[in-house]
């Protein structure tokens, strides 16, 4: 525990700094050790609970190199990039006193955190050597990653489930049971160490998007959208993170029916030469840690002579936060996202405030398992994935946008906004805040409020 104590204590070390001061990075080898560390810690104080609370006393987790199981990616350690062979990963609940057992039915030890149970001189079939396993331990309740809703907990393969229940007994047929449930709370949600070190992930890509959105970067007549996508692109190389989707810059100006509210986000706007005057908006993410984030963002471009945004601009992304009060507010564990996005929306139309919501988790995956609110193109309910009921210590994409008018220019323009919240005891705080004012090209100081 030690060790990884020193591990947290670099990677929030730099959280106090002035965010103009991206926070200090850890080298890969250090990233390995925290991210095993984290990976311990679920497997011997959140599992166990989770398995508890859907009655699986057995969880296999099954998937061949190049074809892995999306929950296997997340088991991994931090030096197996991929499965090796096939690699079957047996957890099996002794009880309280004992605790859970991890089992690797591999050729390999899996790392430190599965011992290897499989020795093909002994037994040259694999599947023979689980149904073993499996017998030695006669489980209620037999938990395989296949689920209708969720593709992250779809992962077993039919090669995989027919070989397997070709050496399984009639009884342990009869067992085995959809891991849907296990399989998306294990995703969704978060231990308080990573809770924690979400602070300084989320700081990084905001302390991005706040060069990407200056002067440093941008010279408005002649650098282009598409210039500061990839300008963030070199930027995540750079400080040797990744990226988990390609962003996007695009820009609403006054000039009529440019950029205005009506466009679909089935197309994405072409590359434009950023002019003085114009509205930015970015959507970018990185992953660090095995955690990811999605933010989306706002900028004003200066004319020669301004000092601060139009008016109407500030008053806009007022409501866009407002809109973002409504939908938080409502999330609470008794409620599925589809009751949070008929109330959000219900709420906002008695503000006055013409909204879309389209919030979705987010933590392994960018887009992740659990409860969606609402999709862009799904505004009366996102089948199976609406359905299902919040869950505490999640995090959360606040994904959505407001219509506003602008007078000045005398058009409609879309107010969009994306933050990480976590929900905790039913309520919920922004990771490393969220944006409250427009940030300015040029600028002198930090507009990003807490």
């Amino acid at each position: 525990m030690k060790r990884f104590y020193f591990s947290l204590f670099l990677a929030l070390f730099f959280l106090g700094a002035a965010s103009q001061e991206i926070p200090s990075i850890l080298s890969l080898k250090e990233r390995a050790r925290v991210q095993d560390e984290l990976l311990m810690d679920r497997f011997e104080n959140l599992l166990p609970s989770l398995m508890r609370e859907q009655g699986m006393d057995m969880w296999l987790v099954i998937g061949r190199e190049y074809n892995e199981d999306p929950v296997l990616k997340t088991m991994l350690p931090s030096t197996w990039l991929n499965a090796r062979r096939r690699t079957i990963l047996l957890f099996f609940d002794r009880g309280n006193q004992r605790g859970l057992e991890r089992i690797a039915v591999a050729r390999y030890d899996v790392g430190k955190l599965f011992k290897g149970a499989w020795n093909p001189e002994e037994e040259p079939n694999q599947w023979k050597r689980l149904a073993a396993l499996i017998s030695e331990r006669a489980p209620r309740k037999i938990g395989l990653n296949y689920s209708p809703e969720f593709a992250h907990a779809d992962g077993i393969t039919k090669t995989e489930y027919d070989s397997l229940v070709k050496y399984l007994s009639v009884r342990q047929k009869s067992s085995i049971t959809s891991a849907e449930k296990l399989a998306v709370d294990w995703l969704q949600i978060r231990s308080e160490k990573e809770l924690k070190l979400y602070d300084t992930i989320s700081r990084i890509a905001h302390d991005i998007i706040e060069e990407a959105f200056s002067e440093k970067v941008i010279k408005p007549g002649i650098t282009t959208t598409e210039d500061v996508v990839w300008w963030m692109r070199e930027k995540v190389a750079e400080l040797k993170l990744e990226t988990w989707f390609h962003p996007t810059v695009d820009v609403q100006r006054g000039n009529p029916g440019e950029g205005d509210s009506q466009r679909s986000f089935s197309q994405q706007p072409a590359a434009d030469v950023i002019q003085f005057g114009d509205l930015l908006h970015c959507d970018f993410g990185i992953s660090y840690l095995k955690l990811n984030t999605d933010v989306q963002q706002l900028a004003y471009v200066l004319k020669p002579q301004e000092t601060d945004a139009p008016e109407s601009l500030k008053n806009g992304i007022k409501t866009g936060n407002k809109l973002q009060d409504i939908v938080t507010a409502y999330m609470h564990t008794a409620k599925t996202g589809n009751q949070v996005l008929k109330e959000s929306l219900q709420k906002a139309k008695d503000e006055g405030i013409v909204a879309t919501i389209y919030s979705h988790p987010i933590g392994f995956h960018g887009h992740a398992a659990g409860p969606a609110i609402g999709m862009w193109d799904m505004q009366s309910g996102v089948p199976g994935s609406g359905e299902y009921f919040f869950k505490n210590n999640t995090a959360y994409a606040i994904e959505l946008n407001a219509k506003v008018f602008i007078p000045e220019w005398n058009k409609e323009i879309r107010i969009m906004l994306e933050e990480q919240a976590v929900l905790k005891n039913n309520s919920v705080y922004y990771i490393d805040g969220r944006q409250k004012k427009i940030l300015l090209i040029p600028r002198n100081q930090n507009h990003l409020s807490q």
